[in-house]
């Protein structure tokens, strides 16, 4: 059974057990989260589509850790114009398992 849920305007791909980094939600470590933005829930050949989200289908997940990404790196210039920029960026992030899926 699978789940494709909204958060953060992006959207994943979720099962029960999987660990995911998901845009910053202020929450606490360990706290339970309820994602109710569920685009499509499937089961085997039993598939439920929203038009856009599912009414009554949520998705159960545990804060696990709250970080910062990795760095990117920007680097402008402008070739014979004695022009350059240096940018970097680190995107907040928290890790969350998911514990269930209900339709």
């Amino acid at each position: 059974m699978y789940a494709i849920i909204k958060t953060g305007g992006k959207q994943y791909r979720v099962e029960a057990g999987l660990k995911l980094k998901i845009e910053q939600i202020p929450a606490d470590i360990g706290s339970e989260l309820s994602i109710d933005q569920v685009l499509m829930i499937s089961d085997g050949d039993n598939v439920s589509m929203g038009k856009p989200l599912l009414s009554g289908a949520s998705v159960t997940a545990t804060v696990l850790n709250q970080g910062r990404h990795d760095k990117v790196r920007i680097f402008k210039m402008r070739r014979r114009k004695h022009y350059q920029k240096h940018q970097g960026h680190r995107q907040n992030y928290t890790e969350i398992q998911i514990t269930g899926i209900s339709a």
